[in-house]
C-alpha cells in the first residue's frame, strides 16, 4: 500500500473529525438559554453514536449488505435534521417568553424538591 495514500486518508479522517467537534462546540456555544443548551447537548450526543455506529457498521458488515445502510441514512438524517431545528426554534420560543428570573426560581425550586434529607424518609 502507498504510503502517501494512507497519509491522505488519515489526514482527511482527522480533518472530518476536527470538523465535526468545532461544530459540535459551535452548536452547543450558540445556544440561548439553559433548555436549548441542555437540548444541544443530547442532539450532539445521539448525532456522534448514531455517526459512530454507522460508521461501524460500514466496516463490520460484508460488502452487499453495507450498502444498505445508506437507505435508513439518507431518510433518518434529514428527518432528525427537520425534527431537531423545528424543536430547537420551540424551546428558544419558549425561553424568550419566560423571564430569565423565573427560570432560575423554578429550577431551583425542583433541586429543592429533588433534595431530601435522611431523616425525612425514615419511619422509625
Amino acid at each position: 500500500m502507498n504510503v502517501a495514500i494512507v497519509a491522505a486518508v488519515a489526514a482527511g479522517c482527522l480533518i472530518g473529525l476536527a470538523g465535526g467537534v468545532v461544530g459540535t462546540w459551535a452548536s452547543i456555544r450558540n445556544t440561548k438559554g439553559p433548555l436549548e443548551r441542555a437540548f444541544m447537548v443530547r442532539a450532539s450526543v445521539v448525532t456522534w453514536v448514531a455517526g459512530l455506529a454507522f460508521l461501524a457498521l460500514m466496516f463490520l458488515l460484508p460488502m452487499p449488505w453495507r450498502y444498505l445502510l445508506w437507505i435508513p441514512y439518507g431518510i433518518l438524517l434529514p428527518l432528525g435534521i427537520i425534527t431537531g431545528n423545528r424543536r430547537q426554534q420551540r424551546i428558544r420560543e419558549e425561553e424568550r417568553e419566560k423571564p430569565q428570573d423565573e427560570w432560575q426560581n423554578d429550577m431551583t425550586s425542583e433541586a429543592q424538591q429533588d433534595i431530601q434529607t435522611p431523616q425525612e424518609g425514615k419511619q422509625e
